[in-house]
């Protein structure tokens, strides 16, 4: 028996050490469009290594021409405002490796959890398949084409990120992990191992498991399969065998029924998770063994009781997220993945919405250990395009294949609750997409009957003649109605349908309040998830406000141009720290009692205009050097019907919020000192927030979200850098150049800013503050010891941070 090795990002079904290992490391790379390297004579020994997963698109362009090239951005891009100007291309990977003289006679498969996009694979020379869609996994068998153990394999993959192929930032190249599986010729299937949960109470619960046995060879064979289930301290809870026969070059299905007594159930607050053990054996001996992380948790859904988890009514408090981790763009690098759900759950989220692809199987691992629920979705659009070149030309010959590898990837996941099939699909309400959502609903409920199916609906933007009734029909279809911003409809519809589940598949951050009073309310609508939880790349500036003279009509665009790169539209910035629409979703869930933002200090003659996803331009901050005795807007976000707002202990005013808000606003002329703002109940103080004038600019300050580190190149550290004064308060307005210097057994894997449009370098040693605030990730080698940053800035105390790796 080998010992089992648990690497956080490996697929939903993990397999021993002696099988499938991460085969990330030691790639060489080459971007060129005009070679051809699939030949395992190629040589590539001028290109560059690296190691996977690895993303292109966020590297420096050669050629840096400030008013047209800058860091990964590029006014020509093809993509322009919606990949906020980064560039595709075509990449070339190539791997050489060998076989273990233990591996002759075995069956070996490669396994891609995503490449953007369009890519083909050879395996010394032998073309292995292409594969269009840049968001699913996909397996090559290669046995056939493997030479003896101790020689040479070279697996070579080519990929094409051409055209206007999206509305978003994808990123380039092979983003996420890439798996060997080294396996008997009998052996349980990739992805063959599904569980399944069919009654759960809280003192019993059964746990249904079919597996998926592949005989390679010319003899049918009778095999044992045991399984055992084992709790998370490592407790064995069930245990059953039986005998299978599975025949001559085919698959066989072995089912199983075990019940596991006091089950500790899986919710976001109580996220246990059990592992199932599946061993293969003919007589004595081991041909396969696959363990596999799930949890014991039931899903109901009516319009009656609402969403019930564990068999109580829950509230989704949901974002939608892109799968990019800003400065390092796509790559699926586990803590990035980690991190990301880390950040969702410290800011009050319990849900997150896939936006609108597939995510990688480490961000779903995190939502498991973690506890986050899942809307896992699959496409942005069907047969009708968004952009010339996306994925609209693939998907009829392709969706089938698409849809079931991610569900197989996916449904062992008890963080996933509902399966998400289109976004804001154009042909959505027309009899070819009303067929094609059957389609649809009918194949997801044959690879996993245990959730429902929904789809994200929004106005017929696109048809002016259409009204939205005429949703109905595509309603009907789906067990969960998705309703994109469209929240004052929830009342009438449910008049016209009680029976209907409905759910805010996308809001808008300044709706919170709104939008969250209608899932409080009716049990029918059973969460809501804003556009976006996290800032994002491309889109750009959708999020935005913008000033204006007075006299001017209000601006309507939504997208802006160069500079502008990302979306702007997250309760969280880019790099991951709270915005002002974070603060008041605080207040809107009832984590806190009570927040206040003030807006920066408006020109003479100028407005505001703020765009649907956007919002004001507010800080939680009293530090407004130079609006010495002007008017600045206060705005207090309180459940408490009474407020009262002080500066340096004055009063400067209560007031009384109406039921239909939480805000009060305030008008006071600055001066330096504390603000505090009280929530009254009764008279009597229920909160307290105060925002106070923070000094001069003084030294750098490093915080780590963690000093201590894995030796793994899927770890990282999150390194904040921060001017603050003598008293370590953050400077908000500091906008400064920060220089990095590392040291140790580590690498820069990136630097950012939460800066819509700093299109500066994400790879260089230096990024400028933004608002106080830039952020430096390590990476470490697989070496113990220590990495150190130094940070510098002209006029300020330096910081450094030492990070032990073990």
């Amino acid at each position: 028996m080998k010992v089992f090795l648990l690497i956080g990002s490996l697929l939903a079904t993990i397999q021993t050490v002696a099988q499938t290992r991460l085969f990330d490391a030691d790639w060489r790379f080459l971007k060129d469009s005009t070679i051809q390297a699939e030949s395992r004579d190629f040589n590539d020994a001028h290109w560059r290594k690296l190691d996977l997963p690895h993303d292109w698109s966020i590297e420096d362009l050669p050629g840096q021409t400030p008013d047209q090239v800058v860091g990964p951005f590029a006014r020509t891009s093809a993509g322009a405002t919606s990949t906020g100007y980064t560039v595709g291309g075509t990449g070339w990977y190539r791997k050489t490796f060998r076989l273990a003289p233990a591996e002759k006679g075995k069956t070996v498969s490669v396994y891609f959890d995503g490449v953007y996009m369009e890519s083909d694979v050879w395996i010394n020379g032998h073309h292995l398949g292409y594969h269009p869609y840049g968001y699913t996994p996909f397996q090559y068998e290669v046995t056939n084409h493997l030479l003896p153990p101790g020689q040479d394999n070279v697996l070579a993959v080519r990929v094409k990120n051409i055209g206007k192929n999206t509305r978003w930032y994808t990123g380039s190249g092979i983003y996420r992990h890439v798996f060997l599986t080294v396996a008997d010729p009998v052996h349980i299937a990739p992805q063959g191992v599904y569980i399944t949960t069919p009654t759960v109470t809280g003192q019993s619960a059964q746990v249904q498991l079919e597996t998926t046995i592949k005989n390679t060879t010319e003899k049918p064979l009778p095999v044992v399969v045991q399984t055992t289930l084992i709790d998370r301290k490592g407790k064995v809870v069930g245990k059953k065998q039986q005998t299978l026969t599975v025949a001559a070059n085919a698959n066989g299905l072995d089912k199983q029924l075990l019940f596991v007594v006091y089950p500790q159930r899986w919710s976001p607050e109580t996220p246990h998770l059990y592992t199932a053990r599946v061993t293969v054996l003919a007589g004595k001996k081991i041909l396969d063994q696959v363990t596999t992380p799930f949890g014991i948790r039931s899903i109901a859904f009516n319009a009656q009781d609402g969403f019930l988890l564990n068999g109580k009514r829950y509230l989704m408090k949901g974002g939608c997220v892109h799968h990019d981790n800003g400065p390092l763009g796509a790559a699926a690098i586990d803590r990035a993945e980690e991190r990301k759900v880390e950040l969702l759950k410290a800011n009050g989220f319990n849900a997150v919405r896939s936006s609108h692809n597939p995510p990688s199987a480490a961000f779903l691992n995190a939502c498991d250990r973690l506890g986050l629920l899942v809307i896992d979705e699959a496409f942005d659009m069907w047969q009708r395009p968004k952009k010339p070149q996306d994925y609209h030309r693939f998907f009829d010959e392709w969706w089938q294949r698409d849809l079931e590898a991610m569900i197989r990837r996916d449904r062992n996941h008890p963080s996933i609750v509902i399966w998400s099939i289109g976004n804001e699909i154009n042909e959505r309400a027309e009899p070819s997409g009303l067929a094609i959502t059957q389609k649809l609903v009918d194949e997801t409920h044959r690879l996993d009957p245990t959730r429902p199916v929904t789809a994200a609906l929004c106005v017929f933007w696109e048809h002016p003649g259409k009204v939205w009734t005429d949703s109905d029909p595509a309603f009907a279809l789906l067990a969960v109605g998705g309703y994109n911003y469209e929240w004052k409809q929830y009342e009438s519809d449910h008049q016209r349908h009680p029976n209907r589940v409905m759910i805010g598949t996308e809001t808008f951050a300044k709706e919170a309040f709104q939008n969250w009073k209608m899932v409080e309310k009716h049990p029918y609508v059973i969460g809501d998830f804003v556009w976006t939880a996290m800032d994002y790349m491309g889109e750009t500036a959708i999020g935005h406000s913008l000033l204006q003279p007075k006299a001017d009509r209000d601006s309507t665009s939504a997208v802006l141009p160069w500079p502008w790169f990302n979306a702007y539209c997250g309760d969280l910035d880019l790099i991951g720290f709270k915005k002002p629409q974070s603060y008041y979703r605080d207040v809107v869930w009832r984590n806190r009692p009570i927040e206040m933002a003030v807006h920066s200090p408006m020109p003479d003659g100028m407005k505001e205009t703020v765009t649907n996803w956007g919002w004001p331009d507010e800080q939680p901050s009293w530090t407004w050097p130079g609006a010495e005795g002007k008017p600045l807007q206060v705005r207090v976000f309180s459940r408490s019907r009474t407020v009262r707002l002080e500066l340096n202990g004055n009063l400067i005013g209560e007031q009384t919020i109406p039921d239909s808000s939480i805000t009060a606003i305030f008008t006071v002329p600055y001066q330096t000192g504390l603000l505090k703002a009280t929530a009254l109940e009764g008279g009597k103080p229920v909160g307290v927030v105060e925002l106070r004038t923070v000094g001069k600019p003084h030294h750098l300050q490093l915080t780590a979200d963690r000093l201590a580190i894995r030796a793994d190149r899927n770890d990282l550290s999150y390194v904040a850098v921060e001017v603050v004064d003598e008293n370590g308060k953050i400077i908000p307005q500091a906008a400064v150049p920060v220089s990095f210097q590392i040291s140790g057994i580590g690498t820069l894997a990136g630097v950012g800013n939460a800066n819509p449009t700093d299109l500066s370098s994400f790879q260089k040693p230096q990024k400028n503050t933004f608002r106080g605030r830039c952020l430096a990730i390590l990476r470490p080698t697989p070496q113990t010891g220590t990495i150190t940053l130094k940070a510098t800035a002209p006029g300020l105390e330096a910081g450094e941070i030492t990070i032990t790796v073990r």
